[in-house]
């Protein structure tokens, strides 16, 4: 015989669980000091730069 399962218990327990991972992936995102998000900042502008240096432009482009 299998278990009976309250639905409203199991919505609550998922969207709990759906809750955690958008609040770990936040922490993730905004739980940085100051120094590491000037830190990733600087490096993404690095990367940009040299990317935009490695472009090939025409001859007959006004860039």
């Amino acid at each position: 015989m299998t278990e009976v399962v309250n639905l409203k218990r199991a919505r609550k327990a998922k969207a709990r669980k759906a809750e955690e991972a958008t609040a770990a992936q936040n922490r993730v995102s905004f739980g940085r000091s100051k120094s590491e998000k000037t830190l990733a900042k600087a490096q993404k502008e690095d990367a940009a730069r040299k990317l935009d240096g490695h472009k090939r432009h025409d001859d007959d482009s006004n860039f």
